[in-house]
């Protein structure tokens, strides 16, 4: 036991799943809490939590708790019975595209969610604050690869000016009541457990169903695949580091073109995925490329999982967990 009690919001889902794992796994005590939302199907989310369960210490040091970020008498109760070292805040409306078509849902989880944790934090011990943030947050930047100094003053949607506007609350939690509160931008995080919603799920969808899925811009998008236990180390080392006020990126630091992760899970298939090509959307962006010397340098980051390997290996957990893909 480390002695340390984290909490993990969004702890049935995809990311903060495998935090919770990994935090369970090395002996720390976790509280997950989840509203268990229809933004998918929650059924998903229950074998994620089953999958947590059944982690050896579970027993002792695993407890979940559905309700809501929103709840603020919740948080303040959750706050009050455990003494938490640490917040993991992996909970948020996610998707740039779908924020276009309900911003103010996307604002009421995604920044009065955040205000209500840090709040009980600071009525609760400080807790060591790590906000999962996003990479759309440097918007259509012209500074590649990106790094931290910029502005980030431009998001392209509801979704990432929602995450921006949480890092600009976090500094003033920071500036006038002394929390520690590290942002976290993830860089295009795919692997077990992925959403049904993220492109490498889609297109393993697409060629298992027979139904064709949208493929932007012709695929001629660069993204920086980061694979999810790379993000997970980033999200582990900072919730143990308090760091004052940082905003990190947490990616590879290598970008592929879209069309060619396509044709890498193509590949694995053995089969070609059903596409309808459509035009880029005014709310994406054609690079994202991480800079991570700020991650090495404050979290002694250093990802592990080239494009290939994350490939393969959230292929074939898609085929266990999901369907057979192959012809």
């Amino acid at each position: 036991m480390t002695g340390k009690t984290i909490l993990v919001t969004g702890a049935a889902g995809f990311i903060g799943s495998h935090t919770a794992s990994a935090l369970i796994e090395r002996g720390d005590r976790v509280v997950g809490l989840d509203n268990l939302n229809d933004y998918y199907d929650p059924a998903r989310k229950r074998v994620n939590l089953q999958e947590l369960a059944a982690l050896p210490g579970a027993a002792e040091r695993f407890t979940f708790v559905e309700g809501d970020i929103r709840d603020r008498a919740l948080l303040r109760k959750l706050f009050g019975e455990h003494s938490f070292t640490a917040v993991a805040h992996l909970a948020a409306m996610a998707g740039v595209r779908v924020s276009v078509d309900d911003p103010w849902l996307y604002y009421d989880v995604n920044l009065t969610g955040t205000l209500n944790l840090l709040d009980a934090g600071r009525e609760h011990g400080q807790p060591n604050f790590v906000l999962a943030s996003t990479s759309s947050a440097y918007g259509n930047t012209k500074e590649v690869p990106f790094v931290e100094t910029d502005s980030a003053d431009r998001p392209l949607a509801p979704y990432p000016a929602s995450k921006r506007s949480a890092e600009l609350l976090g500094h003033s939690y920071h500036h006038i009541h002394g929390t520690d509160f590290t942002a976290l931008r993830f860089f295009t995080v795919y692997g077990p457990r992925g959403r049904p919603d993220m492109l490498a799920y889609k297109l393993l969808d697409a060629m298992r169903l027979g139904e064709p899925m949208p493929l932007y811009n012709g695929g001629q998008m660069y993204r920086d695949w980061t694979f999810v236990t790379d993000i997970v180390q980033g999200v582990v080392a900072a919730t143990d580091r308090r760091l004052g006020y940082e905003i990190i990126n947490i990616g590879r630091g290598e970008p592929v073109l879209l069309s060619d992760f396509v044709k890498g899970i193509e590949a694995l298939a053995g089969r070609t995925a059903p596409v309808r090509e459509e035009p880029m959307m005014r709310a994406d962006v054609s690079y994202t490329y991480a800079n991570i010397e700020k991650a090495r340098a404050l979290l002694g980051y250093d990802p592990k999982v080239s494009v290939a390997d994350g490939a393969q290996r959230f292929y074939d957990w898609y085929c266990s967990a999901v369907g057979e893909v192959s012809s």
